[in-house]
């Protein structure tokens, strides 16, 4: 049985194997999915282990991706531009690939899932550390018109803005500290802050949201209860989501990654969202 899994620190919550579970019954396909305890001090040695044993692929999470990117001989662009991998897999001449699947997991997120017409759309995104560098290349490519980043420290904000100037001339980028946030104007705002787990809000004006927005959290809770898509429903935004569909999507493409087949994503996306209600 091909045999794959996910390494982080912790792990036991880990969504992940009951979504390639699912994946693999829907496809037809048969593998295993674990979750792997990594340790600070053994991370690198426990891939090398993993693959060496004959491991076929494993996905990265906190806080590993940045080691897992630096492990990698060869790494896609879109792991570049964020700095980072969260999908490692092995060459058929043994050589150690690097990916970054979450920002076409956010993107197919919600145009396929949720239906969102990105095309011409004014994106926020809240904050500027590595998730937010996962996700903006996608949002790029996705026929976007703006795209600003705020951060609590602006030049980090400034840093990344700048880095995204030179992969796109089409969509204008502006950089924001959180009490510059223009008040409004935009149809999508990203939380890309650890507050779906810390629940420390940054400053945002009251008249950020309104019935065209679409506030979308990276991070994912029982219910929807985070306390940035708390704040949005109450302040009027039109549509409120957490990154549960995110996080499919982005296991859908590595799982195509690995095996030349894309899993429907919307069908265990359903499933998980029931089980959670």
């Amino acid at each position: 049985m091909d045999r794959y899994g996910v390494i982080g620190h912790p792990i036991r919550h880990s969504r992940s194997p009951d979504i390639h579970r699912h994946f693999a019954l829907l496809t037809g396909q048969n593998l295993s999915y674990e979750r792997i305890e990594g340790t600070p001090d053994g991370f690198e040695t426990e891939v090398v282990r993993f693959f060496a044993a004959g491991g076929l692929g494993l996905n990265v999470t906190l806080p590993f991706k940045e080691r897992a990117f630096a492990l990698a001989v060869q790494r896609s662009h879109r792991a570049q531009v964020a700095r980072a991998a969260n999908t490692l897999g092995m060459t058929p001449e043994g050589v150690l690939w690097a990916d970054n699947t979450d920002g076409e997991g956010l993107v197919r997120d919600m145009t396929l899932n949720l239906g969102v017409n990105l095309k011409g759309s004014r994106v926020l995104i809240l904050g500027a550390g590595g998730a937010a560098r996962g996700i903006v290349q996608p949002l790029l490519k996705a026929g976007i018109v703006q795209l600003d980043i705020a951060n609590r420290t602006v030049v980090r904000a400034q840093t990344l803005v700048r880095e995204l100037e030179s992969l796109s001339n089409e969509v204008s980028c502006r950089a924001f500290s959180w009490p510059e946030i223009p008040a409004h104007g935009y149809e999508v705002v990203i939380n890309a802050t650890s507050t779906a787990v810390a629940g420390d809000l940054p400053p945002l004006p009251a008249v950020l949201f309104d019935q065209r927005t679409l506030a979308y959290d990276l991070g994912y809770g029982k219910g929807l209860t985070t306390p940035f898509l708390k704040l949005a429903r109450e302040a009027g935004a039109g549509q409120t989501e957490d990154g549960l569909g995110m996080l499919v999507e982005q296991a859908a493409e590595s799982f195509y990654l690995w095996r030349g087949i894309r899993p429907p994503g919307a069908e265990v996306l359903y499933a998980l969202r029931a089980a959670c209600h």
